[in-house]
């Protein structure tokens, strides 16, 4: 994956936040006494995870004019993440999310993203961005909510593909920040042509696909993990059908599954742990995949190693300030099965 002229790896585009994870673990969200600050957002997630496996990963986002805009540019600069395509957005929020934690299956979550400023970065602000000095472009469904960042991911987007650079969609499907679902799947259809790698959670691929808010279902507030029914394979092939060369289709601890263009389908296992909380695993799982991916690896190793990633922070009460380095993901495998 060499590219002659760059000086940067990876490039995240779409959300941040602050996430404030409930401190007592296993309370119903009603009981909760009080939070840990962290950061979050699928985007900066996995530029934290890129970050600290060791590639040189850059982030483009809105903040607000805000001490919470503060907090997350500190953060992101204390990890080594690239802030200068980073705007202040005038009049606008750095957006926040609250979180319970009740393992093992319950994670509800509040967001405010009302006048966020992740919402509001803008063509004009993408167009400082040198795409031609990157490795590869990580972008996140939500981002294609609303305008003006969904017009500002398309053109990132077509600017990637002008350089000839590897692109990753994050499906990312938060059904609550869409006023109908089924735009959620209108535009996930309309960038996937567009997309080399995309990566989505079973139900995050039907979500792409439905056809009825009826098939979606939401428990105890739990965003990022509805129900959706519908038929999986079918979804995975109409996916692909669009030229996605290669999906990855994330099922929790039975690990990962490959579908290539070419018909190949490849099962690569996971690393079975005891989750303390399972939010952020996905980004987590998508940072170590790129790792490899960009390293050259097979498929299958870079999915392992994306497993890793995953595995390692279901076992911590937060996202991206829990991502774990490349010694402490290598020491991992080694003592859980190896590649």
């Amino acid at each position: 994956m060499e590219k002659m002229g760059y000086n940067m790896d990876v490039l995240t585009i779409g959300r941040s936040s602050i996430d404030l994870y409930s401190q007592q673990v296993g309370a119903d969200f009603v009981d909760i006494k009080g939070f840990d600050a962290f950061v979050g957002g699928s985007p900066l997630n996995i530029a934290t995870g890129c970050s600290r496996l060791g590639l040189k990963t850059a982030l483009f986002t809105g903040v607000g004019q805000d001490k919470v805009g503060d907090f997350i540019l500190n953060f992101l600069k204390n990890e080594k993440i690239i802030t200068e395509y980073i705007p202040f957005i005038p009049g606008a929020r750095s957006s926040a999310v609250i979180l319970g934690i009740q393992p093992p299956d319950k994670f509800p979550l509040v967001y405010y993203r009302d006048n966020c400023a992740d919402s509001k970065i803008t063509i004009d602000h993408a167009m400082r961005v040198p795409y031609e000095k990157f490795r590869l472009i990580e972008v996140s469904g939500t981002a294609l909510n609303i305008e003006p960042t969904r017009s500002t991911v398309f053109f990132a987007i077509e600017q990637a593909n002008k350089h000839h650079l590897p692109t990753v969609l994050d499906i990312d499907f938060r059904a609550d920040q869409w006023h109908d679902v089924r735009a959620f799947g209108l535009n996930i259809r309309a960038i996937l042509p567009k997309i080399k790698i995309a990566i989505g959670t079973e139900e995050e691929i039907l979500a792409a696909m439905l056809k009825d808010p009826s098939q979606v279902t939401i428990e105890h507030q739990q965003i990022s993990a509805p129900t959706i029914t519908g038929d999986i394979e079918l979804a995975i092939n109409e996916i692909l059908a669009l030229g996605v060369e290669i999906l990855l289709v994330k099922r929790g601890s039975n690990g990962v599954s490959i579908y290539e263009a070419n018909g190949r389908v490849t099962e690569v296992p996971g690393f079975p742990v005891v989750p303390l909380n399972v939010l952020g695993a996905g980004d987590a799982f998508a940072s170590g995949f790129i790792y490899g991916f960009l390293n050259g690896w097979t498929l299958y190793k870079a999915c392992r190693m994306g497993n890793a990633s995953g595995a390692q922070v279901v076992l911590q009460p937060g996202c991206a300030n829990f991502m774990p380095t490349l010694e402490e993901s290598l020491q991992f495998i080694e003592e859980n099965g190896g590649f």
